[in-house]
This record gives structure tokens, sequence and C-alpha cells, in this order.
């Protein structure tokens, strides 16, 4: 770790203690609060809040100043539709990561910016959308195809299904 310093090498091996923390072996039983990621990069677990009335998706990770690196929210939806989101009065950077209705990642917005008022437009066919603290998602590898398992994903077409 020649370069960072003694405060630096600290800071790197605790930010690598921590992320190897999250990625491994998998996990807990599925619950409402809690979301599970697998792909090439291995498994990743985020406690999560459930945002799955219009009220709580309106208003989502607003007026927050921080959010834990293993947490997040995760958006549900009745059925797949068009997901569209902004960043308005949200103080903190985000990763969107856009799900189909089998749990697989159609496509993420990474690092959105916070306050930001622009449509950030996820596609079409989306079913649930998680949020988490921006540039997660590319230092943990999430891509395109990965699968997330939770309750919210109808166990006879999740691609991981809950137990």
């Amino acid at each position: 770790m020649m370069g960072f310093g003694r405060f630096g090498a600290t800071f790197a091996v605790g930010l690598a203690v921590g992320v190897l923390a999250m990625v491994g072996p998998v996990l807990a039983a599925c619950s409402a609060n809690r979301v599970d990621l697998r792909g090439a990069f291995g498994t990743a677990g985020f406690s999560v809040e459930l945002a799955a009335t219009p009220a709580a998706r309106a208003q989502g990770l607003m007026n927050r100043d921080s959010l834990p690196s293993s947490a997040g929210m995760l958006f549900v939806y009745d059925a797949p539709q068009r997901a569209t989101f902004w960043m308005k009065n949200t103080r903190i950077p985000l990763d969107m990561i856009f799900l189909d209705a089998t749990g697989r990642v159609l496509g993420m917005h990474a690092n959105a910016r916070p306050m930001d008022t622009n449509i950030i437009d996820g596609g079409l066919d989306v079913l649930a959308v998680l949020e988490i603290n921006g540039g997660l998602a590319a230092r943990l590898g999430i891509t395109t195809g990965d699968m997330v398992r939770h309750p919210a994903f109808a166990p006879a077409t999740a691609a991981w299904p809950c137990d």
C-alpha cells in the first residue's frame, strides 16, 4: 500500500474488510427487510426499507444525510412498468438498480446526483428498484443479468427464489 501513508493504508484495509463482509456466502433467510444479490462477483446482502405503497415510493430516501453502506431501499410496484425517478430533496448520491419480475438486473443508473431534478428512466418492465449508496454497484461488480432474492419476486418465476 505504498503511497497511502498510515491513515490511507488503514482506511484501505478497513474498506476492504467492510466490502468483504458484505460479499461472501449466502446468507440469511429471505425477509421483507433484506435483499440478496448474486452474480459473477459473488453475493452481497443489504438491509432494506421497503417502499411498496405510492406514498412510500414518493418519499423514497429524501431528506436523509447518509445511508449505511450495507443498507438500501427497495421500491416494489404492483406490476412491471416503466420506472422513473429523480433526486429532488435527496442529499446522498445513489445507485439505482432496476429489476424485472424475475429479480434479474435490467440496468442501472450509477451515482445519481443529489438534488437533481432531471428524470432518470429505468425503462420498461421494471417490477422493483434497489437504491444503494452511489458507486457501490460498480465497486461490487453488479451487472445486467445478476439476480436479486427477495419475497417480492414470485417463487414460481423468480430467477433466485426464496427458500
